[in-house]
């Protein structure tokens, strides 16, 4: 089977995850996919495939004869979507030879996959593309890493290539920050892994964003409009000032490379009471403690503009650049540069404006590097990727398990 069939088998499984939720999994929908895949594993060769209570799916490729000594290898991609925007009803469909325009998604909503607004579409002409309709994402994010690497595992089975040993992990509740949570390191007994989570073809990242999310609770006074003089306390104006005293330059609209963001994502309340969610992130640790700072001082000037406890500030950490516990291991990146050039692809070193289980998992003791899956524009109704980019990353992950 191809990456891209099992592509479009897996999208049609609803996985969001739930931040809200305090669970492990935070949605049990993660369990179908998660016993599916068990069930896919155990077809091609993988037996002792299995899914925990927690929803983490774990599996072996034993090694081949003669290699049994050498380090055990590692590969990972997440099972769930992002939340912030519907996975349920996924309708794919595939665009066979790109010819280079923009792409009707939705014609009754007037969706339009735009080349403006998407430029690399254009390196695509002539290839066959998996979109959305336009309603839903597509969950190649982190479905297409899933379809990679099983279908690269099938191929070294089905053709008893020689290999090191090889450990598979399929994880929960990642776009939420939640991945590694749970995950059994010492059972999973890598030596080294990759997350297979990335975007582009031939992206290779090692340094990700220092993270944190922010709550900010809003406590105000709840006068009648005509009354209100010298006694209303909005906490939605409060809320509004709160925002407008942030680094206006310094978000995600504004930002690329190794620039970090204030970026808020939800803003919910009223007049007595109004809750706004952010994420911070750098790649700087310093940048980083400090835009940490900034949220705290914000709240205490506000606190003293307003009233004591008129601003409750949580922040806490998500996670940490994996850089400084990947560099005592660049052989580990070195091997995945060969890999993708041994394929033709030429390896893109960029630093991820965003999180993967990696980042964690390294800290963990796992070091864990990401690799792409050929995907573009995840989380929305513009995702989309390329089929040969998917056959390309088959090739790329059989290449660094078996050389």
């Amino acid at each position: 089977m191809k990456a891209h069939e099992r592509l479009l088998k897996y999208v049609k499984i609803d996985t969001r995850s739930d931040e809200t939720s305090a669970k492990c999994p935070s949605t049990d929908k993660q369990f179908e996919l998660a016993r599916y895949l068990v069930s896919e594993m155990h077809e091609i060769g993988i037996e002792d495939a299995f899914v925990d209570d927690n929803c983490y799916v774990y599996g072996t490729v034993p090694a081949t004869s003669g290699r049994e000594s050498e380090k055990v290898i590692g590969l990972i991609a997440h099972m769930d979507t992002a939340p912030v925007f519907s996975g349920k009803d996924v309708n794919p469909r595939i665009v066979e030879n790109y010819n280079g325009k923009d792409i009707l998604l939705n014609e009754d909503k007037n969706i339009v996959l735009s080349t403006e607004m998407f430029p690399d579409l254009l390196g695509y002409a002539g290839q066959d593309l998996i979109v959305t309709d336009g309603l839903t994402l597509l969950g190649a994010d982190d479905k297409a890493g899933i379809a990679e690497i099983l279908t690269a595992m099938e191929y070294i089975i089905s053709n008893n290539m020689s290999h090191p040993c090889i450990r598979i992990a399929f994880t929960p509740d990642e776009e939420i920050g939640r991945g590694a949570d749970l995950f059994d390191v010492e059972g999973f007994g890598a030596d080294y892994a990759y997350t297979v989570d990335g975007g582009t073809l031939g992206e290779l990242e090692y340094e990700n964003f220092n993270a944190a999310s922010a709550v900010i609770k809003v406590h105000g006074n709840c006068i009648h409009p005509g009354e209100g003089k010298n006694k209303m306390k909005n906490a939605l104006l409060i809320a509004m000032e709160f925002n407008s005293m942030l680094p206006p330059a310094q978000t995600p609209a504004h930002t690329e490379n190794y620039e970090g963001f204030y970026h808020i994502m939800n803003f919910n309340g009223d007049e007595e009471n109004a809750v706004m969610d952010y994420i911070i992130r750098d790649h700087d640790s310093d940048k980083f403690a400090q835009k940490k700072e900034m949220v705290a001082r914000i709240a205490e000037f506000l606190n003293v503009k307003y009233g004591e406890d008129t601003i409750e500030c949580e922040v806490k950490d998500s996670y940490y650049n994996m850089k400084e516990k990947i560099l005592p291991h660049m052989e580990i990146i070195h091997k995945a540069v060969a890999a993708f050039m041994k394929n033709g692809v030429e390896p893109i070193t960029v630093p991820i404006r965003g999180g993967t289980d990696g980042a964690r998992l390294s800290y963990m003791g796992l070091p864990c590097p990401n690799l792409s899956t050929g995907g573009h524009n995840f989380h929305g109704k513009f995702e989309y990727i390329p089929i040969n980019s998917m056959d390309k990353m088959t090739d790329v992950i059989i290449s660094l398990v078996t050389e």
